[in-house]
């Protein structure tokens, strides 16, 4: 194993203080953004006079926009850095969901939702790389954990900010709904900016480490990046098999995601028989409070793992999370839907920092930035799957929890996914390096601290 040294500990600590604030205020304003149509549903649909189905739709068209230009994204990343490219994706998101304030028919939801997507794309999976610059192997779970608070912690505070922004509504003329898209696009706006001034691409740009902590986190990702039994050309990266299966298990852990997400704040209307506004978006984020415990307990517990134990945890969080979510279809008692919620919540938000883990041990070079973006890409097409799919079937079996039931089944399988990722296929398994000492060296930083 290669010893963790005192000057690699001290630069990963002084690295975290540094980006995981900053990257997850970012992430929290990105999810934000993507998911606060779910707040203004039916303020939104009584003034624009769209239909459940168009807002079906219209919340799935983000993720075709995102999914078309994600690898594009990240390859251009690589290229001119992440500062430069970060502050283009978040200015430009932000602009285009404050302009969500002037849709007033179908076809300019549909375009809006379309654009925010492409504006959008490449940030997730940037980050998902931008990480992999800074942070050796062996803390990465921890790391993704943390900037996986983004999710939960998007609700926890964003969904008071939306209900409040919601109870605007007449404020100098303007509805609610309006408020609350463009105060919040604005806000992207400006960490966007702030991010062109803040982040360093690269270690070696960090003159906030001493030379010495630059020279551990080099030493370390490099080494890591030469045991890395995977691609790491371009071409190989979009084609390999298990790139591809684990873009399925990431598809199927995000239709779970977003199909809870998108109608969580009417699920919680209906159990607690009050109007969306400031007391719904309070309690909404008790699940997102549960998910932010569960997610740092989970994912530090991972890290002390060796890499092919991490697919179990990862099969439980799925699963963890599909027996919530189907338990708060079941129980009428508000009580019981929230606890359920929670649960779902819980699962689904740690399953993915484990999961990251997965190909980021596998993929190194121009593979990993096509690679990440692919799992990605493909991945979050199920935020357009699931609202259509939870739509639709509902209306054909006249059933309000059919979809709840889709979706924790979508949970399950992609649980059944995890536990099928074999030994032998386990991506820390063979080094690229054919040497028994360098590559039982580097192996071991994937699987102890």
């Amino acid at each position: 194993m290669r010893p963790e040294t005192p000057a690699l500990r001290s630069a990963v600590r002084r690295v975290m203080v540094r980006l995981i604030p900053f990257l997850f205020l970012m992430y929290v304003i990105a999810f934000l953004d993507r998911v606060n149509i779910g707040f203004a549903k039916e303020e939104f649909q009584a003034h624009t006079g769209i239909s459940n189905a168009a807002y079906a739709l219209g919340a799935g068209l983000f993720f075709i926009g995102y999914a078309l230009f994600e690898v594009p994204s990240n390859l251009i990343m690589t290229r001119v850095g992440a500062r430069w490219w970060m502050c283009r994706i978040m200015v430009t998101w932000g602009v285009i969901s404050a302009a969500m304030s002037l849709v007033n028919s179908e076809f300019v939801f549909y375009l809006m939702r379309f654009l925010l997507g492409v504006a959008e794309a490449g940030f997730f999976p940037g980050v998902i790389l931008y990480i992999t610059y800074w942070v050796p192997h062996a803390f990465r779970a921890r790391w993704n954990a943390l900037f996986y608070f983004g999710i939960p912690l998007a609700s926890v505070l964003g969904a008071p900010l939306s209900g409040a922004l919601l109870e605007l509504d007449g404020v100098a003329g303007i509805l609610g709904w309006q408020w609350m898209f463009a105060v919040e696009g604005l806000i992207a706006c400006a960490v966007g900016v702030w991010a062109l001034f803040y982040l360093d691409d690269t270690p070696a740009q960090a003159k906030w480490l001493t030379e010495e902590q630059r020279g551990a986190l080099r030493s370390a990702l490099a080494a890591e990046d030469e045991a890395k039994p995977g691609p790491h050309r371009l071409l190989s990266g979009l084609v390999n098999p298990r790139v591809l299966y684990f873009c399925l298990i990431y598809f199927l852990i995000q239709c779970s995601v977003y199909g809870m997400t998108f109608y969580l704040p009417t699920q919680v209307s209906e159990a607690v028989g009050s109007e969306v506004g400031l007391l719904v978006g309070l309690i909404t984020a008790i699940p997102w409070t549960v998910a932010l415990i569960a997610n740092i307990a989970v994912n530090t517990a991972a890290d002390r793992l060796a890499q092919p134990t991490k697919r179990f945890v990862a099969a439980g969080c799925a699963a963890l999370g599909s027996v919530g979510i189907a338990a708060s279809a079941t129980f009428g008692n508000p009580v019981l839907a929230i606890a359920g919620l929670s649960v779902a919540a819980a699962g689904y938000i740690a399953v993915q920092p484990v999961f990251w883990t997965i190909p980021a041990a596998y993929l190194t070079g121009t593979a990993a930035a096509a690679g990440i973006g692919l799992i990605n890409s493909l991945g979050n097409l199920g935020g357009f799957v699931a609202p259509v799919a939870k739509t639709w079937i509902e209306s054909t079996l006249h059933s309000d929890t059919a979809g709840l039931y889709l979706l924790a089944l979508c949970g399950f399988a992609a649980a059944a996914l995890f536990l099928t990722l074999s030994h032998s296929q386990d991506p820390s398994r063979t080094p690229r390096n054919p040497s028994p000492t360098a590559g039982s060296q580097d192996r071991g930083s994937f699987h102890e601290n």
